[in-house]
């Protein structure tokens, strides 16, 4: 077996050692080194960076993370590279407070105590591991779990519950038609008392402490598992600003939370929901806002002129962020005040990060 390489970060100057076969984003994620990241598997472009010396080989990679111009002038996925030599690499976009906050990724036993129908197409499962996990409200990790009929499956999901829990884990799952582990969820194939394993914590769309301005929080489907956990963590942390959470979904029917949610207002008015619902359409009943979430997000922040102060976090899926992300520039927010959770689709046409 060769031995292990050094792989050099500028400028931030860091260095660590990569083994033989594995890629660079996982032996900076064992070493609890945290790098901008975003779907592990070379779809996304999260972990692009330039490659300044050294030699690697690069795993399968969609061109739409890496285009053949980009990969002819240096550019590199840090989630597709193995290290041939000792290596040099210039991250393009990283961050100090990610960096000093990274937690060691590592795999822990656990076992589901829970599943719960939320709505129609969300589920709630809740998990306890047999030793403590350290994370960030807003993190995610990926689930092992070897069905009924013997079929091992791996997915991403964000957890729900405040970090302040570390052996007992609460996610929000969305079931899509396409999506085995939500379907075996429902089919009895995933069942309570099964055993998984749980590798984590991933995910850099996490709490940013100390603060200023108002806190605007952006979900739509399962993406309220990362929002629920970041606003609850807020909360607990005593710290004092206006929150504004936004949730996008179709109907009535696809709200869910609302009992522990008007608990919440109840002890904190300095926090305010916003549900929308894109498809209200005749719906009598309902006297909330109607369109799709960024439109409404888009009209608040004009309404209170916040002008680019404040965080953003918002999870959900692809067409939801790609939505947001002009209307946010447009509003005066800056890179470093915008955190996204994409929740994009695997291979397998299942939903992960």
């Amino acid at each position: 077996m060769s031995a292990a390489h050094t792989v050099r970060l500028e400028p931030v100057g860091v260095e660590f050692e990569v083994e033989h076969g594995e890629t660079v984003l996982n032996a900076a994620f064992r070493q609890g080194i945290a790098l901008p990241h975003g779907c592990k598997e070379g779809q996304c472009s999260a972990c692009k960076c330039v490659l300044l010396d050294g030699e690697v080989d690069m795993l399968k990679y969609s061109t739409f993370a890496l285009n053949d111009m980009e990969k002819d002038s240096g550019h590199i996925l840090l989630c597709r590279s193995i290290a041939y030599s000792d290596m040099e690499v210039e991250l393009l976009n990283y961050d100090e407070e990610l960096l000093a906050k990274a937690i060691a990724v590592k795999s822990y036993r656990g076992r589901i105590e829970k599943i719960e129908r939320l709505t129609h197409d969300i589920r709630g499962i809740e998990i306890t591991l047999s030793s403590p996990m350290k994370f960030w409200a807003g993190q995610y990790v990926d689930i092992t779990v070897t069905t009924e009929k013997g079929e091992t499956l791996t997915r991403s999901f964000s957890m729900a519950n405040t970090p302040d829990e570390t052996q007992k884990l609460s996610f929000i799952i969305k079931k899509y038609p396409q999506g085995k582990f939500s379907g075996e969820l429902d089919a009895g194939g995933i069942r309570v008392g099964a055993d998984i394993s749980v590798t984590g914590p991933y995910g850099t769309c996490f709490r940013r402490e100390e603060r200023e301005g108002p806190l605007i929080l952006v979900g739509a489907g399962s993406g309220m598992s990362p929002v629920w956990s970041i606003l609850n963590d807020h909360l607990a942390s005593g710290e004092q600003r206006p929150v504004y959470f936004f949730y996008g979904a179709r109907t009535q029917d696809d709200l869910f939370h609302l009992d522990r949610i008007a608990a919440l207002l109840e002890r904190h008015p300095e926090v305010s929901f916003i549900p929308v619902l894109s498809h209200a359409g005749e719906d009598a009943g309902w006297e909330g806002e109607r369109g799709f979430v960024h439109e409404r997000v888009d009209a608040r922040l004009k309404e209170l002129g916040f002008d680019g102060q404040g965080d953003v976090y918002a999870c959900g899926p692809p067409p939801m962020i790609d939505a947001l992300q002009p209307v946010l520039f447009m509003n005066g927010y800056e890179q470093e005040h915008v955190f996204f959770d994409r929740f994009t689709t695997s291979a397998g046409a299942t939903p992960g990060h």
